[in-house]
């Protein structure tokens, strides 16, 4: 494989030297050797001027461009570091606030649940007392309108028994004695319920 890479190589220069000498004679004035020392002079000149430019000239604006860019990366890092931690603290605030907000709704809803269980409990104690009073009040109606209603019933039986039995035997009966009948009959269904 050395060897055939080195033929190669051999080959190649053969070549280009020959195509060198038939360039030269044809009149290529670059392959002529009485000017090389002039193409070598201005080739020398041309690279060095375009190196002393570059160097001068191109290679410093450029070199502080980069060093612009350079801070300019830099500082922005800087501002975004300064901002992601106030981001953050703004953030930790924030969290804070919720807590405590979270904190502060949960004692008031706990607050107002204890009031409106004790407001419910105490208005239904009131409603429970009204209704007692006014069960109280209706069962003393109901006795006051049993006894007066009694004494009712007996003076309209009375009457209407007395008159039934006038209408029935023509005569007018002792009010006392079907008052008495009435009073006995009623004291026995009394008893009973």
């Amino acid at each position: 494989m050395k060897n055939f890479c080195f033929a190669l190589c051999l080959a190649l220069v053969l070549f280009f030297d020959i195509n060198l000498a038939s360039s030269a004679e044809s009149g290529m004035p670059q392959l002529n050797t009485e000017f090389w020392t002039a193409q070598i002079f201005w080739l020398i000149l041309i690279f060095s001027s375009l190196y002393l430019i570059i160097w001068k000239i191109f290679l410093p604006k450029i070199t502080n461009n980069i060093e612009n860019r350079k801070l300019r990366v830099i500082n922005d890092l800087n501002e975004t570091e300064k901002f992601k931690e106030n981001a953050q603290k703004k953030l930790d605030e924030y969290n804070k606030i919720i807590e405590a907000t979270k904190k502060e709704a949960k004692k008031i809803v706990e607050n107002n649940k204890k009031k409106l269980e004790q407001d419910i409990n105490n208005k239904k104690q009131k409603f429970n007392e009204v209704i007692e009073n006014e069960l109280i009040a209706v069962e003393k109606e109901i006795e006051s309108l049993k006894k007066t209603s009694i004494s009712n019933i007996n003076k309209i039986a009375v009457e209407i028994s007395s008159e039934i039995i006038k209408q029935i035997l023509g005569t007018e009966v002792n009010k006392s004695n079907v008052s008495a009948i009435v009073g006995d009959v009623t004291k026995k269904e009394a008893q009973r319920l």
